[in-house]
C-alpha cells in the first residue's frame, strides 16, 4: 500500500509538472506587465495546495520505503536519487526563481524559468518510469 501511496503521488506529480511545462509556465509571457507582481504571487500560493501535498507525500513516503526496507532495489534507489535532485533544484533554484518574479515581470528570468524546468519534468517523467517497472 506504501508503495501505491508513493507511485500515486509521483503520477500526480507528473501530471502537474507537464501541465506547468507545457501551459502554465509559457503562459508567464502573457500576463499584462503591471499585474505582473500580483499574478506571480497568485500563482505561488495556488500552486502549492497541489504541489506542496503531492511532493512531501510523494518523498516521505520514498524515504519511508527505504527506512522500512520494503524495497531497496537498485531502481528504487535511482529513483530516490532522481527526487532528491528535483527538491534539491525547486528549493535552489526555482524558489529563487519564482521569488524574484514576484518583483515584477523579467522576460529573460521567465525564459530561464521554461528553459531550466525541462529538468524536472523529465527527471519526473523518467521516476514515474522506473516505479513503473
Amino acid at each position: 500500500m506504501l508503495f501505491l501511496i508513493h507511485l500515486v503521488s509521483t503520477a500526480i506529480m507528473v501530471g502537474a509538472i507537464w501541465v506547468i511545462q507545457l501551459v502554465h509556465y509559457p503562459s508567464f509571457y502573457y500576463i499584462d506587465k503591471n499585474n505582473y507582481m500580483k499574478f506571480q504571487n497568485f500563482h505561488m500560493n495556488r500552486i502549492s495546495y497541489i504541489v506542496i501535498p503531492a511532493m512531501t507525500v510523494e518523498l516521505f513516503s520514498g524515504l519511508l520505503i527505504i527506512y522500512l526496507g520494503l524495497k531497496n532495489d537498485f531502481l528504487f534507489m535511482i529513483s530516490i536519487i532522481l527526487l532528491i535532485l528535483i527538491w534539491l533544484s525547486t528549493a535552489l533554484l526555482f524558489t529563487r526563481i519564482h521569488q524574484k518574479l514576484t518583483e515584477g515581470y523579467e522576460f529573460l528570468l521567465i525564459k530561464k524559468l521554461v528553459k531550466t524546468n525541462w529538468m524536472r519534468t523529465i527527471l519526473w517523467s523518467l521516476r514515474l518510469i522506473i516505479l513503473l517497472l
